[in-house]
């Protein structure tokens, strides 16, 4: 397994993703690459207006937060930020990076969320084309 992506955010979930990403890769001795995806949702406003839910640079806040982790854990990793659908972003940063493997974090979403397909962990399950785990 020669490169790892895990999608960080600084949630719970993903906070646990990143920390079994790092016993993998430090076991394995993989390629790591943080990613953290700054959402972007089409308003139906006037014009179809584009609204950043959160900004790149808060993603890019996230990532250096990821970085003071993995250098207190003395693992090196690539930084990857992304914008767009989390699922999609995540996805196109595995194939671009040649990902062996996702490790994404989830939490239980409740069934309206479901059924609107705001699960970003079955996103990527349904997309990926690499292996995919899915930490809880």
């Amino acid at each position: 397994m020669k490169t790892i992506v895990v999608a960080y955010d600084e949630t719970p979930e993903s906070e646990r993703a990143l920390e079994r990403a790092v016993t993998i890769a430090g076991a394995l001795g993989s390629r790591l690459v943080v990613t953290s995806v700054a959402p972007v949702v089409v308003s139906p406003g006037r014009g179809g207006a584009i609204d950043a839910t959160d900004t790149p640079a808060d993603h890019v806040a996230e990532l250096k937060h990821a970085r003071e982790y993995l250098d207190g854990q003395g693992l090196q990793a690539d930084y990857v930020p992304a914008i767009g659908h989390p699922d999609v972003a995540i996805v196109e940063v595995a194939k671009e990076q040649s990902a062996d493997l996702v490790v994404i974090g989830t939490r239980e979403v409740g069934l309206v969320k479901r059924a609107l397909g705001q699960s970003v962990s079955e996103g990527v399950a349904h997309h990926v084309e690499c292996d995919l785990l899915i930490v809880h």
